[in-house]
């Protein structure tokens, strides 16, 4: 069935989600505009200092400032995500479309290489590969990316298969379409809307293996403020000053969950079911 979006009135709910996003894109973009203080300098006699007005959210173990700290992690987090993301999509779609569109060896080459990744989850093979790349954001993006890839390259595919065998394909290809013109003309329209959902739930999901892995020492390392590290650095401080783990971890949590709001309202507006898993 053809993918079309449903441009409805906008709801109230609809508009907020995006001024919201709107809002942590902005403070992402510009944070250099809130910035009074510089996020590596480490000053200890201002450690671990409460919150105030010169400190906002307090300091941390260094004497850091950690409102500078959050605003510039939400570059590194989020912006590596969006990264990991755009990379993930890029390989995943060309091979489901090639996979799907052809069919025969390459399909059955793909879809092998798809199944290996898929035999464990996600996290497993993310952490296993991080640890043989060795610690760094550089090698976790890789093996974010190669984990990642397979969801789009299998949605991507069954999308292709099921739209190929339809008359108007048939027709194209009568007409002398090459495969490259059918594909982007009359496949990519049905396949956007999945890959839009998809990649919308997945950024949050992107977003939590970093911190998390970045939180086990594979990510970012010190003093880079990504906030899976910064949730590291404070640990030992929970029971003495809990709000150093407290706002980064709120951070995740809040960007995580529109992330999940963004995903449901592509869902609804490109009218995808439940598919994704296929």
């Amino acid at each position: 069935m053809e993918v079309t979006a449903k441009f409805s009135k906008p709801t109230y709910k609809t508009i907020s989600l995006f001024i919201v996003i709107g809002l942590i894109a902005t403070v992402a973009a510009y944070t250099f505009l809130f910035l009074k203080h510089d996020p590596s300098f480490v000053n200890l006699n201002e450690r671990l200092l409460p919150v105030s007005l010169e400190h906002p959210l307090g300091t941390d173990h260094l004497g850091r400032d950690v409102l500078t700290r959050i605003l510039l992690g939400s570059q590194l987090t989020v912006g590596y995500g969006f990264l990991a993301l755009i990379a993930a999509v890029a390989i995943g779609v060309p091979c489901g479309i090639f996979a799907g569109f052809k069919g025969g060896l390459l399909d059955r080459f793909f879809m092998r290489i798809a199944d290996a990744f898929q035999s464990f989850p996600d996290t497993i093979v993310a952490i296993v590969l991080s640890g043989l790349l060795g610690p760094g954001i550089e090698n976790l993006l890789i093996a974010i990316v190669l984990v990642k890839w397979v969801n789009y390259a299998r949605l991507v595919r069954s999308t292709v298969i099921v739209e190929r065998q339809k008359d108007y394909i048939s027709v194209a290809k009568v007409n002398g379409l090459s495969s490259w013109r059918i594909m982007s003309k009359h496949l990519y329209p049905h396949i956007i809307g999945h890959v839009l959902v998809l990649a919308s739930l997945d950024l949050g999901k992107i977003i939590l293996l970093i911190s998390a892995l970045s939180y086990i020492g594979l990510g970012a390392q010190p003093p880079a403020p990504e906030w899976g590290a910064m949730l590291n650095d404070a640990r030992p401080y929970f029971q003495s000053v809990p709000s150093l783990m407290v706002f980064p971890g709120l951070a995740i949590v809040l960007v995580v969950l529109l992330t999940n709001l963004l995903g449901d309202y592509l869902r609804d507006k490109f009218d995808v079911k439940k598919e994704l898993s296929s």
